[in-house]
């Protein structure tokens, strides 16, 4: 199988702590991997590390290079997009205006975007983010990393307090990104999981403890609990 990132032993600190221990995994070149874990484990860090975004050891490769040593721009510019949690947008700009500050290419995928996002990035472009709704606004976040062409999308809790409605909108449209890009996925949803993803990593404690297919974690109710703490209908 071909692998677009492969992470080998990879610690991560945060002001001094040691916040991932021991994260090894690969990531196939298409299709979803979920990284599950419950609260506090380590998965949005691993995340970050990934990008450089923290202070991290360990060996990174993406399509083939080595990235550990390089800083955060320079991974985005090889073709990493990120939607981070809480989605940070830039709350007094428009969405037209969050939406072109992502832009790094020439030709950007403005018809994509419009076609998976019509409600803010057709009818609300010269609103400010911060008034709009938070499903409105995740939207608006997974805009800016599909307005490129990555070879990667790190994507980092979008259901995250959204009302069910949104969340099967937002489900759709990672769907629908996962076909440009293969996607790392953070999510507590299972449903969303079930829906989407290939395959799983699992972190507890900053290591990580299984992979395998997504459908042979979602099948075995006894591992869904010792590995999340969660019955299989509840959520990560």
């Amino acid at each position: 199988m071909t692998h677009v990132l492969t992470v080998s032993r990879l610690k991560g600190h945060i002001a001094g702590q040691q916040v991932i221990e021991d994260i090894t995994f690969d990531v196939p070149a298409a299709g979803v991997t979920a990284v599950l874990g419950r609260n506090g484990v380590g998965k949005t860090s691993t995340l970050k590390s990934i990008l450089g975004l923290i202070q991290r050891t360990g060996e990174i490769t993406f399509d083939g290079a080595r990235i550990d040593h390089l800083p955060t721009h320079k991974i985005v510019q090889r073709g990493v997009g990120y939607v981070p949690e809480d989605r940070e947008l830039f709350p007094s700009l428009t969405v037209e205006e969050n939406l072109s500050l992502a832009i790094r290419q020439k030709n950007p995928r403005l018809d994509l975007v419009r076609e998976l996002f019509p409600e803010v990035l057709v009818g609300r472009t010269q609103q400010r983010a911060g008034t709009l709704s938070g499903g409105q606004q995740q939207m608006v976040s997974l805009a800016r990393a599909l307005v490129n062409d990555n070879r990667l999308l790190l994507i980092d809790e979008p259901t995250k307090g959204l009302a069910p409605k949104i969340v099967d909108e937002v489900a759709v449209a990672l769907r629908e990104a996962a076909k440009t890009a293969p996607v790392v996925l953070v999510e507590q949803n299972l449903k969303v999981i079930d829906a989407l993803a290939d395959r799983v990593v699992v972190i507890d404690a900053g290591r990580v403890v299984h992979t395998g297919p997504a459908r042979e974690l979602l099948d075995d109710e006894a591992m869904i609990q010792r590995l999340l703490g969660v019955h299989g209908e509840a959520a990560a």
